[in-house]
């Protein structure tokens, strides 16, 4: 049986002229949680768009589920419909209350009438500790409450795959732990999962692998314990004590 839920080869992407990844491959088995990490501008966020193809990829592939994946109008829904991303914004409707942003995906994803969209909807955000809020919208809502909302609408959707953009790199301490928290409870469900996080501890905790990218490569990977506690290479190193010294002070 093959376990391979998404293979990336070689992908190269950028902004204008200027070139971001610059020759990434990435093997992610089923139900495995890999945690991506490196400095700034990196190309980690810019790697997590390119699967469900919200950037544009210069060159190389992107396999999921043995399907290459491209910009083809009929592939592109069915892909984003299977794939769950949540982001550093958490990007809400504002307009809408917390049930509704999670219901919608579900009617215009999944095909799902508003009655049975909602019922599901209120399911997994009742799952989430969220049910009380259902009706308020997002700002009503504290920070951490809206990306938990964020999370829950990715999740609705009942993913193959969930992507998480630096999830908790918009709040402040105490909502950040909450925000992780729940991503504790999400990673034992045994859905895959790639997320973009400075949270170590939740790498520590929750991760199978952690990919280190720096200037659009990726330096080194491995399993999750092995590279944070002893990376082979001087750069991941370097990182890694850089990132742990700021998250002390």
């Amino acid at each position: 049986m093959n376990d391979v839920l998404l293979e990336i080869k070689d992908l190269r992407a950028g902004y204008g002229e200027t070139e971001v990844l610059k020759g990434v491959s990435l093997t992610v088995n089923k139900g495995e949680k890999i945690v991506i990490v490196g400095p700034s501008g990196s190309g980690k966020s810019t790697l997590l768009k390119c699967i469900p193809l919200l950037i544009k990829p210069w060159s190389g592939e992107i396999i999921l589920e043995g399907t290459l994946l491209t910009h083809e109008s009929d592939n592109l829904r069915r892909i984003r419909s299977r794939i769950g991303f949540v982001f550093q914004q958490y990007n809400l409707f504002p307009h809408m209350t917390l049930l509704r942003n999670v219901a919608l995906p579900l009617e215009l994803g999944k095909g799902l009438q508003r009655r049975e969209a909602e019922q599901k909807a209120m399911s997994v955000l009742t799952q989430l500790g969220l049910g009380e809020l259902a009706s308020k919208y997002p700002l009503e809502l504290s920070g951490g409450q809206q990306q938990r909302g964020a999370i829950a609408r990715a999740l609705a959707i009942d993913p193959i795959l969930l992507l998480l953009d630096e999830p908790t790199s918009a709040l402040d301490p105490e909502l950040r732990y909450e925000v992780v928290e729940t991503l504790y409870e999400v990673a034992k469900q045994g859905r895959s999962m790639i997320i973009v996080t400075h949270e170590i501890d939740f790498a520590e905790a929750a991760a199978d692998r952690v990919v280190f990218i720096d200037e659009g490569l990726i330096v080194e990977e491995g399993d999750a314990r092995q590279i944070l506690e002893h990376p082979k290479k001087e750069r991941t190193e370097r990182f890694l004590r850089r990132l742990r010294t700021r998250l002390h002070q």
